[in-house]
């Protein structure tokens, strides 16, 4: 009876403790989801609501998020690394956050959605900073559209076809991303007691951060941080694999923009090879490669403020 009595209290405590971090992670999950929806604004597309937030003056800015991400992903990203002087436009893709994943989510969709925000918001040329998986649809973009595209910024590029999607050494296996992403109460409580693991994951390792520079130390936790609510991603997270379809062709020898590529050699997500085919490619390119820095081009984030800004500024001249 004692032992019985002993495994019953066990179990009771373990409900409770359950019951205790689910509720708090639902909270804040739940104030997260009201700032983001305070921040955001909804367009109305052929392809379903685009969600974006607008902030500056200045030359437009399209921002382009990667996977995982959301418009809020997008602010991160301009305010760490882009600097000051234009108007920053930081958009949702399909599936994230409060953008619609509609039926033909493939890239060029992505693309010509673009398109109609921009015309809804009467802008007839813009800039493109995009990371990650948000570099595939602005090549999209910038092929389909020269004539409305200006300067290009293209960082940690992700696959794009005839490129695959696994990458042999990456921090967890491909698959586990959605899984880490699919549910709130996980992530919530995956940041709390195993955030090192988190960071990890979003190639944050530990002998890219020895100097620990405060501005790329808040960009981590702010990263990490905003990946809540982490089941208004997922959808999108699942519709990464439409850059490397098989049946889609990207002609990069249609763009006719200064495009700046910027890839680490040591990017544990995205290979290097993808950034040397970008700069290859596209006539009027420069690459910035790096030696170390990971996904995240650590250790680089002022160098790279000040080359994205002037790069960015340049158009305006």
């Amino acid at each position: 009876m004692t032992v019985a009595r002993a495994l019953l209290a066990l179990l009771m405590f373990a409900i409770a403790a359950v019951a205790i971090v689910s509720f708090i992670a639902v909270s804040e999950v739940a104030r997260r989801q009201a700032q983001l929806e305070a921040e955001r604004t909804i367009a109305a597309t052929t392809y379903g609501r685009i969600e974006y937030q607008s902030w500056g003056a200045g030359p437009a800015v399209l921002v382009i998020h990667g996977a995982g991400g959301g418009f809020d992903q997008g602010r991160l990203l301009a305010e760490s690394l882009g600097g000051e002087g234009v108007r920053w436009i930081s958009v949702s893709r399909f599936g994230y956050l409060g953008s619609d994943l509609p039926e033909d989510a493939s890239v060029p969709a992505q693309a010509l959605a673009f398109k109609e925000l921009l015309d809804q918001l009467q802008i007839e040329t813009v800039h493109i900073l995009a990371m990650s998986g948000g570099v595939p649809p602005a090549l999209k973009f910038a092929e389909l559209f020269p004539n409305r595209t200006g300067q290009m910024v293209l960082l940690s590029s992700a696959p794009f076809t005839p490129y695959g999607p696994d990458v042999d050494d990456r921090p967890i296996p491909t698959w586990m991303y959605s899984a880490l992403l699919g549910n709130d109460i996980v992530y919530w409580t995956l940041k709390r007691v195993a955030r090192n693991a988190v960071e990890q994951a979003f190639d944050a390792r530990a002998e890219l951060r020895t100097d620990r520079i405060p501005a790329e130390e808040a960009f981590i936790r702010d990263l990490v941080d905003t990946f809540l609510p982490a089941s208004k991603r997922v959808k999108g997270v699942l519709n990464e694999a439409a850059a490397v379809d098989p049946s889609l062709t990207y002609r990069l020898d249609q763009i006719d923009s200064h495009v700046l590529v910027v890839h680490a050699a040591d990017d544990r997500l995205n290979p290097f090879a993808i950034g040397e085919t970008l700069a290859a490619r596209i006539r009027g390119s420069e690459f910035l490669g790096l030696e170390r820095g990971g996904h995240l081009l650590l250790g680089h984030h002022a160098e790279l403020r000040e080359r994205i800004s002037k790069h960015l500024v340049e158009s305006q001249e």
